[in-house]
């Protein structure tokens, strides 16, 4: 059947696997994006009982399609040279032992935002649905054949050509059922916007999308904010400090009898010096200490940095990684003795903020040899490069925006030039609404960790310079990274970990379309989504930062025991959806860094409440206290 779309265009609607069906159809009134909702009302006439699936499906021309499911997938999705295997779209290919196929379906919940657009020869067009509906799970697809490109919704979902689990190892396809019985009758809701030829048009839809999911999607904190900070730094220091030789180990185990000696052999005896571990989470340790008068918390903070700025490498950049058993060493990659440029970038933007609480002139001379080493490696384009060679300090890669988080370096420490140059570069990342670099484990993939870098990035030029080309790419960059925000609570068992808490996901980002669980890397960029909105006049991205931070103080152990834990162990991977555990199931390690961003992030607000923030949550006291403290 074609239903006539009242603004032009067609809606194809069919029952796969069954005849017999009647249906019936109202459009809903136009939103001011152009999104209209479709309900349908399908009926099964046959005799006996047989399984259907409801497909509904619009098309565009397109000789190179442009797609973007939140959060799950982003234009060909897996960039070419990308060495990490995961879903990937090539015009004509069928190949899914490889995952690279013309046509793909999957969950919805795998989605941030349960949607699917595609961009075509000329314009676009979104489908939008809920994450379930009467007939079971939603599901997302895409196809391109003969120069057409096919957005689906199908109820329920199907997954092929093949299941991605989280591994190079394709899964067979899934399919959920649902078997009709005579006289059977369901009404199925979605949505459907047409989009200009611009692929930044998905914004507003988004934007409007979440302003009408939020009464149904309400997130109850645990914890206050202040409360938070306290058990994330315990967290940090009890757990996850060894002073031994002064390092951040990067994973703890809830577990501590699960293999004796307390649990020292799930620990990781390792610390990276930024990203997972290291500089950046104690400095916000450093800031808590100094806040909260916990001068233990201060040592250990100085601890950790000095260790870490007392060994650079031969390069004169930070060494990426540290190990008990053989000292410091490379970054994860697969390029012999290669350093990375986010992580090594990451740890300097935060050596120099750390530094305005606490000038140390070791630090100041790490910092000055991190920031001026990469100056002298800039290409003239701008480029700081991707993998750095530890000894010779050779670029072994310019491939991704992995550089833009030394952006952020840059410009903070007063390389204004120099993070011009290269905020330019990477601007072209952000225009084509494809980001990706940015973590270690996951090479080439397109990540919310990129969009992170790209917020920071942009307005700390921004910060520096008040140009107004700087405000607006850190606004796309913004853009971007809440595609992969959930804006809606995905339904977990009532017998699973996150269902028997009653965990909200809505605030909480997918890590990436190769890393589909929960995190809350996202906190990283909470005082520059505020500041955005202050810039802008528009209180919409700090409200997105807000929501993070209320759905992170979920989950929070106050106490030994709580969730199977210990106070202040934070766990990194919520499971939201089937990949890498079964969904509603948490990770039962702690890690360095999910205690330490939502540190940062809660002493952020802590020193600068967003408009809007309870006064129960930012505890005005406190304020004050560590602005004396200062």
């Amino acid at each position: 059947m074609v239903i006539t779309d009242p603004d032009g265009g067609e809606v194809a609607v069919e029952v796969l696997g069954a005849a017999d069906f009647t249906v019936e159809w109202r459009w809903g009134p136009r939103l001011p994006t152009g999104r209209r909702e479709l309900t349908l009302t399908i009926e099964y006439a046959g005799q006996a009982p047989a399984a259907g699936t409801v497909r509904v499906s619009r098309s565009v021309p397109a000789a190179d399609p442009w797609w973007l499911i939140p959060g799950l997938f982003y234009g060909e999705n897996r960039p070419a040279g990308c060495r990490r295997v995961f879903p990937r779209f090539e015009a004509g290919a069928d190949r899914p032992a490889e995952m690279v196929s013309s046509r793909w379906g999957f969950r919805a919940d795998r989605a941030a935002t349960p949607a699917v657009m595609v961009w075509g020869d000329i314009s676009g067009i979104a489908l939008i649905a809920d994450e379930e509906s009467s007939l079971g799970a939603t599901g997302l697809a895409i196809e391109h054949d003969a120069g057409l490109a096919t957005i689906s919704l199908l109820f329920p979902y199907q997954e092929y050509p093949v299941t991605y689990y989280g591994s190079a190892l394709a899964r067979p396809a899934a399919a959920a059922t649902h078997v009709w019985q005579p006289g059977e009758r369901h009404v199925v809701t979605l949505a459907t916007c047409p989009l200009p030829a611009d692929r930044h048009a998905y914004a507003p839809v988004l934007r409007e999308d979440r302003a009408l999911r939020l009464p149904g999607a309400p997130v109850e904190p645990w914890e206050d904010v202040a409360a938070a900070a306290d058990i994330a730094a315990e967290g940090l220091y009890r757990w996850h400090y060894d002073p031994d030789p002064g390092v951040l180990l990067e994973t703890v185990g809830f577990d501590r009898e699960v293999s004796g000696t307390d649990g020292e052999r799930v620990d990781r005896q390792a610390m990276h010096v930024g990203w997972v571990s290291g500089i950046p989470w104690a400095a916000a340790l450093l800031e808590h200490g100094l806040r909260r008068g916990r001068p233990e918390h201060v040592a250990a903070a100085e601890r950790v940095i000095g260790f870490i700025c007392s060994n650079l490498s031969p390069s004169g950049t930070f060494w990426g990684t540290w190990y008990r058993s053989s000292g410091w060493s490379q970054s994860w990659s697969h390029v012999k003795d290669a350093l990375h440029a986010r992580t090594l970038g990451e740890a300097t933007l935060f050596l120099v903020r750390a530094l305005r609480h606490r000038p140390d002139p070791l630090w100041s001379a790490a910092a000055r040899s991190n920031l001026e080493t990469m100056v002298a490696r800039q290409r003239p384009d701008g480029n700081l490069g991707t993998l750095h060679h530890a000894a010779t300090g050779e670029v072994l890669s310019w491939s991704g925006a992995s550089g833009l988080t030394w952006v952020a370096a840059l410009a903070e420490a007063g390389y204004v030039a120099e993070a011009e140059r290269a905020g330019e570069y990477y601007a072209s990342f952000v225009d084509d609404e494809f980001i990706y670099g940015a973590p270690e484990d996951v090479d080439l993939a397109p990540t919310s960790e990129d969009g992170y870098a790209a917020v920071m990035a942009y307005m700390a030029l921004f910060r520096c310079t008040g140009a107004a080309r700087w405000l607006d790419l850190a606004r796309r960059a913004a853009d971007w990274t809440l595609t992969f925000r959930y804006t809606y609570n995905v339904r977990f068992g009532p017998r699973t970990p996150l269902g028997v808490h009653g965990f909200a996901t809505r605030g909480a980002d997918q890590a990436s379309p190769s890393n589909q669980h929960l995190h809350a890397y996202g906190l990283v960029c909470t005082a520059e989504l505020v500041e955005l909105s202050e810039a802008l006049g528009d209180p919409y991205y700090a409200e997105r930062a807000r929501e993070t931070l209320d759905c992170f103080r979920q989950l929070l152990p106050a106490a030994d025991g709580d969730l199977n834990a210990y106070r202040g162990m934070i766990t990194e991977r919520y499971y939201q959806t089937d990949c890498f555990q079964p969904k509603g199931m948490y990770l039962t390690l702690s890690h360095a860094w999910s205690a330490g961003v939502l540190l940062l992030a809660c002493e952020q607000v802590l020193a600068r409440p967003p408009a809007g923030l309870s006064a129960g949550d930012a505890d005005p006291g406190q304020v004050e206290q560590r602005a004396h403290a200062q």
